[in-house]
């Protein structure tokens, strides 16, 4: 096998960054210049491990699918990715591979370099998210036998918020739980946060570093991060994804002692409530109808739909109310941002939330509301309101960025 490059080996001016996010059943990537964020070739490898595996592959308005082959796996679909990529020419760009893997703990509070001993520490994290840190792995182990000369970094989901101080992230159970097992509150969509927190401060003209915004990143997943001074001070997401607001499928905050009552008189069993929890409930679950909120909103708008307009009044007052919590971690507040695919193409979603924040100075301007979605970045608030920005998530180029800033200073 050909030996990894060095840091030292990789150009300081990189030229492009595969970033791979690696799932159990599909990997999604994108080809960046981490300098522009411009995206060279994208695409998606889904139903993986099943012989309906396919791989679609996008270099700007074309896009081309193929069916993959047995055994329909990981490091199929990046075997296709490599031979596509060298029939465009494109591998003699790609200076390194950055990966998103969930979930750091308390390891990590910025990117690595991936070494055995990174390897080793995902693989323990898997404890605390056995959905994804495995399938990271997964794309890791591929990655280093398609790219083998490549060097790979590892960017965490939760590194962003490793700032959070402790009266945000322990939870209200014994101490020795959190020091001995690592029970605490990590937060996730820490890339997504920090990329549109960003964007707020050049929208603001002035450093992150004096930048206060609440983020409300609302998609399948949904997380509400409050930022002081550039940092994340808390989130809404736990110890796992399952904490926090109504998402898709997941229910978000409940009583625990429910958990007991569906063992104990309901007859669950534990697998049965994990299900529940994560995968039936949410707007899938209120709504007994879909967990994707273009469905809902269209079937509540047309059909007057009383169970899909009772699942998205219950979402946006959940996201409402921890917004106007996370006030209580600031003394000032430049602004609101949505993202995510419901943040920043649901006016309506984005309508009933703010109407719940006027005590805040919160309130919409619906032209600018309406005419902000599909990509489309801006300012929604009316004059004299706070600021309330649509900003389009790009997690890809965060990794991309990040992975060729730790290459660059560790080459020096």
């Amino acid at each position: 096998m050909t030996q990894q490059k060095s840091p030292s080996q990789v150009s300081v001016n990189t030229t492009a960054i595969l970033v791979i996010n690696c799932g159990s059943s599909s990997v999604k990537f994108s080809l960046i210049r981490p300098l522009t964020g411009e995206t060279l070739l994208s695409g998606l490898a889904e139903c993986l491990l099943s012989s309906t595996a396919r791989i679609t592959i996008k270099q700007g308005e074309e896009k081309q699918s193929y069916k993959l082959t047995a055994p329909f796996n990981h490091q199929a679909a990046l075997t296709v990715l490599v031979e596509h990529l060298r029939q465009l020419n494109l591998v003699q760009y790609i200076s390194a591979i950055g990966h998103r893997v969930v979930h750091g703990g308390e390891h990590y509070s910025e990117p690595r370099l991936i070494t055995e001993v990174v390897e080793q520490a995902i693989a323990q994290l898997a404890k605390l998210a056995p959905l994804h840190n495995p399938a990271n792995l997964i794309g890791i182990k591929s990655c280093q036998q398609a790219f083998a000369d490549l060097p790979q970094v590892a960017v965490f989901d939760t590194a962003f918020h490793q700032s959070m101080p402790e009266k945000a992230y322990l939870y209200g159970l014994p101490y020795s739980l959190y020091k001995e097992h690592g029970i605490r509150r990590y937060g996730f969509h820490g890339t997504s946060h920090y990329f549109v927190a960003k964007q707020a401060a050049k929208y603001l003209n002035k450093p992150l570093e004096q930048c206060n915004l609440i983020s409300a990143h609302l998609g399948n997943g949904c997380s509400v991060t409050v930022i002081k001074n550039g940092k994340s001070v808390d989130t809404s997401m736990g110890m796992t994804p399952g904490e926090g607001v109504m998402m898709g499928t997941r229910c978000g905050d409940i009583d625990a002692g429910i958990l007991f009552h569906l063992v104990d008189n309901l007859g669950y069993a534990i697998n049965d409530v994990d299900k529940l929890v994560n995968k039936e409930s949410g707007l899938l679950g209120v709504s007994g109808l879909s967990n994707d909120c273009r469905t809902l909103e269209k079937a509540m708008l047309e059909d007057n739909h009383v169970q899909a307009t009772l699942a998205l009044t219950v979402f946006c007052y959940r996201i409402a109310k921890s917004i106007a919590s996370y006030s209580a971690s600031l003394t000032q507040l430049d602004g609101l941002i949505f993202t995510g695919g419901i943040g920043e193409n649901s006016s309506w979603v984005r309508t009933e939330i703010v109407k719940q924040l006027g005590l805040l100075n919160f309130s919409l301007d619906e032209d600018k509301n309406q005419a902000t979605r599909f990509g489309a970045s801006a300012n929604i608030a009316t004059k004299n309101a706070r600021a309330i920005w649509v900003i389009a998530t790009n997690e890809e180029w965060v990794i991309a960025e990040q992975s060729a800033l730790l290459l660059k200073n560790l080459a020096k």
